[in-house]
Order: structure tokens, then C-alpha cells, then sequence
């Protein structure tokens, strides 16, 4: 299992009480008494994390009964097993992990319940004057920064068969997460995996213009998978299913205020992440809702819930680069089983 390097907390949820809950009219509600939500983040606070700490700060989880415990860690593809562990009830993180968590580890059975991420935002990121354009033949002959535990990276087998890329004519040189802007910036490397909207910012502050920077979507050359998701593990399903149904209301709801109101979530960050830049916030978070939440699929269909035929496709991408001992268990890796009507899940 995935060690934690550190975990930072974020500023909890006031506590609720089931009395006051009662009497405020939410008796109907599922109420979780006692125990708080321990909720596992993908990464550090960044603009998009606003997208599940609104619902702590607009008082939405104390309004479904709920008493939630953010804790942070570098990567989207350690969620699963801390879920399953036990030591947390609930996370956030990259679908296609939990995927491939399910079907190494029979018997363990964390879920996604809520995708986040109808596009998932896996790139790479390089620079024109390296020699790095929108197409991806260009990464031929290139030297790609490549974290062994990035999510982005996990997809390369997937990218570079739908591509065509002649993996032998890219040079990957495994670095670590902190490091990738500062080496792109330097010219270290030419270009290097990670997500895309969080990284374009991030560059452009280290001063790197902006008509140098390719972020080459893996979503807009072939890639069908779904991105980032919320999950739950199997016995916090099991013993607390209106919990589970209250937590996606009331993250459901944060991202709609976060939605309707940008400024908002990037001011949220600012006041939550030590040295964030207002600035970079903002477009990391205006980011991520325009190519990755608010898709034109859940503008029509809704937010949360995995079309059948693409969830089918998705998977086929992902046993074309590793086949699964068990394709069942990868299809049962979500469940729409405690998702909000889809009227209330529309934008």
C-alpha cells in the first residue's frame, strides 16, 4: 500500500448534532452521528480542490448531518488503497487507479459513487521552442519528465498506441512531481506528463509565455476514460448509505457554487493554501470546470453518472494496455447507486 509521505489537514466542518438536525426539519435526512467522514484529497489545495471544500465552506455537509475530515495526499492514484485499508471512509481521485486497484486486489471493494471529471484532464505539457506541438508525433525524439505515480503517466501505454508513437524514440526520465514546471521552465526536459490545468498556470507564473506552452490533452487524441471521481469505501457503503447519499448532495452543491460563482473558489484557496496566488488559482480552477467538469455531456446528461457505451469503451483502453484478471470486477469499479435524480445533477 501507497505510504503517506504527509497529510495535511483542512479545516474541519463544524460538528453536528442530531438533535438540532431534527429540529431544523432535516430529520428526514440520513444524519451521521458520532464519527466524522475521514476524506481523503487527491493533492495539495489547489484552485480545483474548491470544488469539494465549498461544501464545507457554504455549511452543505452540516446541513445534510454530516461532519467531514479533509486530509491531503500527493497523487490521485492512492485513494483506493487507503480506502480499502480503512483509513478513510471516503476520497477523491483518479477512476482508472481504482479500476486497476479493484481487479489486482480480490475482495477489496472501495467505489466510485460520483465522477467529477467527465474529461479526464491527463496531459502533456511541453514547450514549442523544444521542439513540442499539439500533435502528438512531434514527442518523438523529445525527453519527457514521467512521475513514476502520476495518473497521466499511467495512460502513456494507451496514448502512444492510439497515436502511433514509436515509444523507442521518446526518452522518459522519471522525476519527481515538484520538480516537473521548474525543469520544463529551465529546459531540463522538453515536456512532461501531468494535469493539464493545473500545470498550463503554473508555467505561465514561472514566466514562461503562454504561446510557448503546448498542453497536449490525451482526451483530445483518442483517450475515452474518465478522470477523477469521488469514492467511498465498501463498509462506509455498506453501514452508512444515506451518509454516502448526503456527502455527493452536499458536494453536489459545492460545485455549483463553485460554478456559479469562480471568484468564489479561487478566494477559497486563497485563504486555505499558503502562498497561492490568486491569479493562478483562478484559472486553474476556470480551467478545470470548462475542459473537464462542464463538459457538453453533463450539460445535457447531468454530472455523476458514466454513459454505459463509453464506460464500456473506457475499458477496453485500459485492458489494451494491461488485460484484466477480471473484467466484472473493473465494470462494477461504479455505482450510480447513490446519485441525486438526475434533474438535480443538471447545469
Amino acid at each position: 500500500m501507497p505510504v503517506l509521505s504527509r497529510r495535511v489537514p483542512v479545516p474541519l466542518s463544524r460538528r453536528a448534532f442530531i438533535a438540532c438536525a431534527a429540529a431544523s426539519g432535516l430529520g428526514s435526512r440520513a444524519v451521521r452521528a458520532a464519527a466524522p467522514i475521514r476524506f481523503l484529497l487527491d493533492w495539495r489545495i489547489e484552485g480545483p480542490t474548491a470544488l469539494l471544500l465549498a461544501a464545507e465552506e457554504k455549511g452543505h455537509f452540516r446541513d445534510e448531518g454530516l461532519e467531514v475530515r479533509f486530509e491531503t495526499v500527493n497523487g490521485s492514484r492512492q485513494a483506493p488503497a487507503h480506502l480499502a485499508s480503512g483509513d478513510f471512509e471516503a476520497g477523491y481521485g483518479d477512476i482508472n487507479a481504482l479500476i486497476r486497484f479493484r481487479d489486482a486486489n480480490a475482495g477489496q471493494d472501495p467505489k466510485a459513487v460520483m465522477i467529477v471529471h467527465d474529461r479526464a484532464a491527463f496531459a502533456i505539457i511541453g514547450r514549442r521552442s523544444r521542439g513540442i506541438s499539439p500533435l502528438p508525433a512531434s514527442l518523438e525524439g523529445r525527453k519527457l519528465g514521467a512521475p513514476a505515480g502520476d495518473a497521466a503517466f499511467a495512460q502513456w501505454p494507451i496514448f502512444g498506441r492510439l497515436n502511433r508513437i514509436d515509444e523507442g524514440k521518446v526518452k522518459l526520465e522519471n522525476i519527481g512531481f515538484a520538480v516537473r514546471e521548474p525543469m520544463l521552465a529551465s529546459g531540463e526536459v522538453d515536456g512532461f506528463f501531468g494535469y493539464g490545468p493545473s500545470s498550463l498556470p503554473s508555467l505561465k507564473a514561472r514566466g514562461v509565455p503562454a504561446d510557448d506552452i503546448v498542453a497536449m490533452s490525451m482526451a483530445d487524441h483518442g483517450l475515452l476514460l474518465y478522470g477523477h471521481a469521488v469514492m467511498v469505501s465498501a463498509k462506509f457503503a455498506a453501514s452508512e448509505p444515506g451518509a454516502v447519499r448526503g456527502l455527493l448532495r452536499a458536494i453536489l452543491r459545492g460545485i455549483r457554487d463553485v460554478a456559479a460563482d469562480p471568484e468564489f473558489g479561487a478566494q477559497l484557496i486563497v485563504r486555505r493554501a499558503e502562498n497561492a496566488q490568486p491569479a493562478v488559482e483562478r484559472e486553474r480552477l476556470a480551467l478545470t470546470l470548462e475542459q473537464n467538469v462542464l463538459t457538453p455531456h453533463v450539460r445535457q446528461h447531468g454530472i455523476g453518472a458514466v454513459d454505459p457505451v463509453r464506460w464500456g469503451q473506457a475499458l477496453d483502453q485500459l485492458a489494451q494496455a494491461q488485460p484484466f484478471k477480471d473484467r466484472g470486477r473493473a465494470a462494477d469499479s461504479f455505482t450510480d447507486a447513490y446519485l441525486p435524480a438526475r434533474d438535480e445533477r443538471l447545469f
